[in-house]
């Protein structure tokens, strides 16, 4: 049967992806709200068969889970100091600049920024990048609870359980070290929030596990990654090492149960999945053009974003985010199903490059290893 193209004005609110005027213009309006209520049009799933380990590959995954729980308030050293400008000054000095080498400034408000002002520039990025990482988590949790509710096989029931627990925990972490070790907090960015949002408010299950488990926890994984290689804060450091590990066990959940499950789905069914993951894929990207930065030291949006997407460093970071997606999208079918219309998408986003790197369910072995060699060291 022929599927028919959605348009991309209407899955991402613009033609043109690159746009920088309309992704700009999507804002957080509710910086104040405490209490944010979405529409859950999910059916609450009970399943009568307990046979416990009809799926084996799940089953292994939620007794690996159940050992590797850990105590964010015990299990890392809170007793830290973090110097938050030493640490953007360490950083600067791994990284290089924020905006490259290559990039000319010349004639911008940064041209003149004195070294105080950069290193404002640096306490804010992470302040705004850690925000959004528990704002991330938050989703993560709701969504994980959301499947234990809605998918109809026990294994995947117990396993989403331990995640729920998971996702708890570093919501915890993260706002622990955002309180006691850095110096404030960000709204939810507008687009990651847009994103939550249709997560939540699809109907089907898988939809839940697409977006969270393959694209939300897969670009997370993708970024705590590189956080964790360039920082040189030992606390933090530590704190990603242990989301890792989860992360990748979560990601791994979702491949295993999405590639079942998809082997009898239609290709116009398929087809929905595809444009649900491309539009997910944009809404990431979008996000972190750290706006509500730029906008809180008082420099123009406009020059900010401008300057950044001219730095070679830049784009190579923008682009780094998908090398958990792709491969992932890849094992799932999903890249080459039907006319291979997301092969061609994610060939528009520059990150195709990746689709054969490790998928997340081989990494996860790694991760594994790492954890139990580290527990008997």
């Amino acid at each position: 049967m022929a599927t028919t193209e959605t348009p991309t004005e209407q899955m991402i609110g613009r033609a043109d992806i690159n746009d920088i005027e309309a992704i700009l213009s999507v804002v957080n309006t509710d910086v104040d709200e405490l209490i944010h209520t979405v529409k859950d049009n999910a059916d609450a799933v009970f399943t009568w068969d307990y046979e416990k380990g009809e799926r084996p590959a799940l089953n292994k995954l939620y007794e690996k889970a159940k050992g590797a729980q850990w105590n964010g308030e015990t299990d890392l050293p809170w007793d830290t100091d973090v110097d938050q400008e030493k640490v953007v000054l360490a950083n600067a000095e791994m990284q290089g600049s924020m905006f490259g080498a290559q990039v000319d400034l010349s004639g911008t408000s940064f041209e003149k920024w004195s070294d105080e002002e950069w290193i404002q520039m640096g306490v804010e990025s992470q302040n705004w990048t850690l925000s959004q990482f528990m704002h991330g988590e938050q989703g993560a949790l709701v969504c994980t609870a959301k499947i234990v509710e809605t998918v109809p096989w026990i294994d995947a029931k117990y396993y989403a359980s331990t995640q729920v627990m998971d996702e708890a925990r570093h919501v915890e972490v993260f706002a622990k070290y955002l309180d006691e070790k850095l110096s404030g907090h960000y709204p939810i960015n507008a687009h990651l929030r847009m994103l939550l949002d249709d997560i939540v408010q699809d109907s089907r299950w898988d939809m839940t596990y697409l977006g969270m488990q393959i694209m939300v926890e897969g670009l997370a994984l993708a970024a705590f990654g590189f956080m964790h290689n360039m920082t040189t804060e030992p606390l933090l450091k530590q704190l990603l090492r242990y989301v890792m590990a989860d992360e990748a066990r979560h990601v791994a959940f979702g491949v295993l149960s999405l590639k079942e499950y998809y082997e009898q789905l239609s290709g116009p069914e398929i087809r929905e999945r595809q444009e649900f993951a491309f539009e997910a894929a944009v809404r990431m990207r979008d996000r972190f053009l750290q706006q509500e930065v730029w906008e809180r030291m008082g420099v123009d949006i406009n020059e900010a974003v401008t300057a950044i997407l001219q730095s070679p460093e830049r784009q190579m970071f923008q682009q780094m985010l998908f090398t958990k997606i792709v491969p992932n999208c890849k094992k799932l079918g999903l890249l080459d199903a039907g006319d291979g219309w997301l092969r061609q998408k994610f060939g528009e986003l520059g990150v195709i490059q990746f689709e054969d790197l490790e998928d997340t369910g081989s990494e996860y072995d790694t991760f594994a290893l790492e954890q139990e060699a580290s527990a008997t060291a």
